[in-house]
C-alpha cells in the first residue's frame, strides 16, 4: 500500500490561512477554445500524471499535512465562462485575475489547481497553489504539455540551461588571473556581510518611510485592480546596449526605478526627500540548474533536480529621484545594484532561515516573520515570469 507523502516545510508555510498563495497563469490563445478538446488534453497528460496534481492535502492526527492521492473530477477543475467579462480582451482578463485575487481560496476538498477557460476571449487561466511548487516548477509542467503547432512531437523551444551555463563560462574567460581572483573573493566577502546584516535589520526593525506605495492596515482586503505593460524585446535590447554588459533584468529593474519616482512625483501629497530609499523584495530560483526544468527528471526522486518550492529573497533597493533625469541613469543605478546581489548569499542565506523558522518552530511563526518583511518593511514585490509566443497545437 502505498503511503501518503509528507507535505515539505515550504509548502506548509504557504498553506497558512495568513498566506494561501495561488499563482495565477494566464495564457492567451488565437484560436477559439474547444472545451471538450481542452478537457481531453488535460486528462492525458504529463500534469494529471504528477502526483500533486491527483492529491488531497489532509493533516494526521498529529496535525501535519500530507499529500494523499485522489480521483480526479476535471469537471470540478474545469470551470467555464462563456460570457464576455469586460468591454475589452484586457480589459476583461485583467478584471477576472483581479477579482479572483480576493475570492474565496481554493477548495481543499479536491486537488488545489483549476482551470479557468474564458471562451469570449480565448484565455486559458491556470489556477495553482503555491504549496504545489513554484513558479519553475510550474512553467516547466505547462510547457512540458504542449507541443509546437508545426511538429506535434516536439517541445516549445526555450532557452537551454545548457546554453545558459555555456555563456557564462566564456563571460568568466579573462577573470581568471590571480589578481582579479582575490579581489573578486574580497567583493563577495564584503558584499556577503552588507546585505546579510542589512537582510537581518530589515527583518527585525528597519522599514520604509511611508509613501503612496506602502499601503495601509487591511490592505489584504482592499479590491484589487491589475494593469499590465507591453515591453518590446527588441526595445529593451537596444536599451541595455547603451550600456557597458547591462542585461535585461538591468533594464527592468531600471524601468522599475524610474517608474516609482515619476508616479510617486505625481501623486504624493507632499514633498519627497530626495534619495528616499523604496525597498522591493524578488524571488531567485537556487535549483543548480539555471531556467526551466525537465519535468521528467523532476518527478523522479532520485534525480538531482528538485520539484516543489526551491527560491530564497533579495532585498532590491530603489531610490526616490526628483524631477525627470535621465533615464539611463536609473539604468546604471540598477546594474551596480545586482552586480554586488550576484555576488553574494543573501538569497541562499534567506531560504535556510526561512527553514531553520519552519524546522524549529512551525509553519505559525514562520508565517509571522515572513509577513513583517513582506508587509511592514518592503514597498513591492518583484516576481520574474514570462511573457512567451510559442506556436502550439
Amino acid at each position: 500500500m502505498e503511503s501518503d507523502e509528507p507535505v515539505t516545510p515550504a509548502s506548509r508555510l504557504f498553506l497558512r490561512p495568513e498566506l494561501d498563495q495561488v499563482i495565477n497563469c494566464v495564457i492567451g490563445l488565437t484560436n477559439s477554445i474547444d472545451v471538450d478538446v481542452i478537457k481531453s488534453e488535460i486528462k492525458n497528460s504529463l500534469m494529471i500524471k504528477h502526483p500533486r496534481f491527483r492529491s488531497l492535502v489532509v493533516k494526521d492526527r498529529h496535525g501535519r499535512e500530507h499529500w494523499k492521492k485522489t480521483q480526479v473530477d476535471l469537471d470540478r477543475h474545469v470551470i467555464v465562462l462563456d460570457s464576455p467579462a469586460g468591454d475589452t480582451e484586457e480589459e476583461a482578463v485583467n478584471g477576472y485575475l483581479a477579482d479572483l485575487a480576493v475570492s474565496s481560496p481554493l477548495p481543499a476538498d479536491k486537488p488545489l489547481w483549476e482551470a479557468h477557460l474564458l471562451t469570449a476571449h480565448n484565455c486559458l487561466i491556470f489556477r495553482i497553489h503555491h504549496s504545489m511548487g513554484d513558479g519553475i516548477s510550474l512553467m516547466s509542467l505547462l510547457l512540458a504539455i504542449c507541443r509546437k503547432a508545426d511538429d506535434v512531437n516536439e517541445l516549445p523551444s526555450t532557452v537551454s540551461p545548457d546554453s545558459v551555463k555555456e555563456k557564462k563560462k566564456q563571460n568568466k574567460k579573462g577573470e581568471r588571473k590571480p589578481e582579479r581572483v582575490v579581489l573578486r573573493l574580497l567583493k563577495a566577502v564584503w558584499f556577503n556581510l552588507v546585505f546579510l546584516v542589512g537582510f537581518i535589520l530589515r527583518c527585525l526593525w528597519v522599514r520604509d518611510r511611508s509613501t503612496t506605495v506602502s499601503g495601509g492596515a487591511g490592505i489584504e482586503l482592499w479590491p484589487r485592480k491589475l494593469a499590465t505593460a507591453r515591453f518590446w524585446i527588441e526595445d529593451m535590447k537596444a536599451v541595455k546596449k547603451a550600456i557597458p554588459n547591462a542585461t535585461i533584468n538591468d533594464v527592468l529593474f531600471g524601468v522599475i526605478s524610474s517608474g516609482l519616482s515619476r508616479y510617486l512625483d505625481t501623486k504624493s501629497p507632499k514633498e519627497l526627500q530626495d534619495g528616499l530609499r523604496i525597498t522591493g523584495v524578488g524571488m531567485v530560483n537556487l535549483r543548480k540548474q539555471p531556467g526551466l526544468q525537465d519535468v521528467v527528471k523532476m518527478m523522479e526522486n532520485k534525480s538531482g533536480l528538485r520539484w516543489g518550492n526551491k527560491f530564497g529573497m533579495l532585498l532590491l533597493p530603489v531610490y526616490y529621484r526628483k524631477g525627470r533625469i535621465d533615464p539611463l541613469d536609473h539604468l546604471k543605478r540598477a546594474k551596480a545594484m545586482l552586480d554586488k546581489k550576484k555576488q553574494s548569499l543573501e538569497a541562499h542565506f534567506s531560504y535556510n532561515i526561512g527553514h531553520l523558522l519552519m524546522s524549529l518552530f512551525g509553519p505559525k511563526v514562520t508565517t509571522i516573520c515572513q509577513n513583517i518583511l513582506k508587509t511592514l518593511h518592503s514597498s513591492f514585490l518583484i516576481f520574474k515570469g514570462w511573457g512567451l509566443t510559442i506556436d502550439l497545437m
